[in-house]
């Protein structure tokens, strides 16, 4: 039974479970999102999130911290200089898994591991959601000012049955 083991192994020696788990972050992070196994998506954000918590402080302690993780000066740098100023507010959960079905070959589940601000599509839907909000009390004013925007369009018949005596 696994009773108290929170780290899954992943079916790996811990160098080779720690070399994984660095070269997929530095891709993630140089990529904004990868297409993995579930198992290693969901092994992947608890070893990123701290890291992306320590770059929102750019120091050379935490640079060197994070890079003693990574081992990738490009993913380092890219996490510090992109990555971190868009997260910053932000007080966690930076990243995001979607099941996306099962691997042909094995039938394993696959998922896609993506940074939640880096998803264009996401951020214009939601923008689009904010803008139709609307509540009773905001209807029932717009139903109040509908009949007056009919209140000119009736004068205009008006002066049209004027503009056709002119005309004979």
């Amino acid at each position: 039974m696994r009773h108290n083991k929170a780290v899954n192994h992943l079916g790996r020696k811990s160098g080779h479970r720690k070399a994984l788990l660095a070269n997929m972050a530095s891709s993630l992070i140089l990529h904004k999102r990868i297409i993995t196994t579930e198992a290693k998506a969901k092994a992947l954000k608890p070893y990123l999130e701290p890291l992306v918590t320590k770059s929102k402080e750019d120091t050379t302690h935490n640079r060197r911290v994070v890079f003693s993780y990574l081992k990738d000066k490009n993913a380092v740098s890219e996490l510090f200089r992109t990555i971190a100023p868009k997260v910053a507010d932000r007080p966690g959960g930076y990243l995001r898994i979607l099941h996306v079905g099962f691997r042909q070959g094995d039938a394993a589940e696959m998922a896609l591991i993506e940074f939640v601000d880096f998803n264009e599509a996401a951020l214009e839907g939601s923008a689009k959601k904010e803008a139709k909000k609307t509540t009773r009390r905001s209807r029932a004013k717009k139903a109040e000012a509908a009949p007056a925007a009919e209140a000119p369009a009736a004068e205009a018949p008006a002066e049209a049955p004027a503009e056709e005596p002119k005309a004979e």
